[in-house]
């Protein structure tokens, strides 16, 4: 596949409602949209690198830099056979995984259309539905969350997440078990405790979560294995997973029990794969997040989730849930029964809707031969 030209488009899309977590308040969400031309055919892909270094320390200013000065010159122009010769263009490149993430992803789509296949079919997915869940930001009251939480089941979502912080956590927890007994219901913490709040957590283990997600620091994994042996209830590691290296030694340290895989956090689909089949080996089960990303981000997560060992719902919420309209269509949509469809069509399997796109473009580069 001959490289002709890649697009970098800095996109802000306003939220439908203010997203709160332990990490501050989000109104809009800014990543930056990946464009490759080869072979007649156009690839797509999200970095989703954001405004601020709260989740990371890549942002879009960084992302940007990478993605410009060093991983679309060593690739464009070039014939390239396949994404690992791709990656191993640009591998000297040291972290800025959600650099790498967009511009893999961009590559996976041409690739899949250029074989008239679906992108799940070509990392290998196994599901024409998915599970799909919800999270919601941290709200002023108990009853407040508990009326998006029946909003949320009532539109068929399998799986509620609720974000958390101190202060903001047990209350909550046992307020929507007493209403919900029987749903699937998990919490996230985006490392907003340490060690100190474990008797939170022990409380916890009373109300029969799925999994607590990344409760202590963000690129720890040794503490997270002391907090595990307190607890029976599964600690998911999240933000301190960016390779299969962190994988294999929170799982041999018994930090976690649980793994979600974020294409953007670990470098792309390739990574991401790795990490699934290495997982799916030691009886670990997996599953998506999502960083709110557009469609085009979300339709990588949907192709991604439909491997064999994503067997819990994940973060891959319908395109309503975060955004008035969308970027891509069709949009993506929740099923009656909790699912979502995994596309069909050649690549991401949606269409990109160039009128919207342009709206919500901040700025844009394009490199072209």
């Amino acid at each position: 596949m001959h490289i002709e030209n890649v697009e970098l488009r800095h996109i802000k899309m306003v939220l439908v409602s203010p997203f709160v977590t332990s990490m501050g308040t989000e109104y809009d969400e800014e990543h930056i949209i990946v464009r490759v031309d080869a072979d007649g055919v156009t690839g797509w892909g999200e970095s989703v690198a954001e405004g601020t270094p709260f989740y990371s320390y890549e942002t879009v200013p960084t992302a940007w830099h990478i993605l410009q000065d060093f991983l679309i010159p060593s690739i464009l122009g070039k014939d390239i056979a396949s994404i690992d010769e791709a990656i191993a263009m640009y591998a000297k490149v040291r972290g800025h995984m959600m650099a790498k993430a967009g511009l893999e992803a961009a590559l996976w789509d041409a690739f899949a259309k250029t074989r008239d296949i679906s992108l799940s079919r070509l990392l290998g997915g196994t599901r024409e539905k998915i599970d799909v869940g919800v999270s919601i930001g941290i709200q002023s009251s108990v009853a407040e969350l508990l009326k998006k939480v029946e909003a949320y089941l009532a539109e068929g979502y399998k799986r509620i997440k609720i974000k958390i912080s101190p202060g903001y956590d047990l209350q909550f927890v046992e307020a929507i078990r007493k209403e919900f007994p029987d749903i699937l219901l998990q919490v996230d913490a985006n490392s907003a405790y340490t060690l100190d709040d474990i008797d939170i957590f022990k409380k916890m283990d009373d109300y029969n979560l799925l999994l607590i997600e990344q409760p202590l620091g963000y690129e720890d994994i040794f503490d997270h294995s002391k907090l595990q042996r307190e607890l029976k209830t599964p600690i998911c590691l999240d933000e301190s997973i960016h390779s299969l290296d962190d994988t294999r030694a929170a799982i041999e340290l018994d930090s976690c029990r649980i793994i979600n895989i974020k294409p953007g956090r670990v470098g792309g689909f390739t990574e991401s794969k790795l990490i699934h089949d290495y997982c799916s080996s030691m009886n670990i089960p997996v599953w998506c997040g999502g960083m709110l990303e557009s469609g085009i981000g979300r339709a990588g997560n949907v192709a991604l989730a439909s491997l064999h060992n994503f067997t819990l719902p994940g973060d891959i919420s319908a395109s309503k849930r975060y955004y008035k309209e969308d970027i891509v269509e069709p949009e993506f949509l929740v099923n009656p029964d909790g699912t979502m469809d995994v596309p069909k069509k050649p690549g991401i399997g949606v269409e990109v809707n160039m009128k919207m796109l342009e709206k919500v473009t901040v700025r844009s580069i394009s490199n072209r031969l």
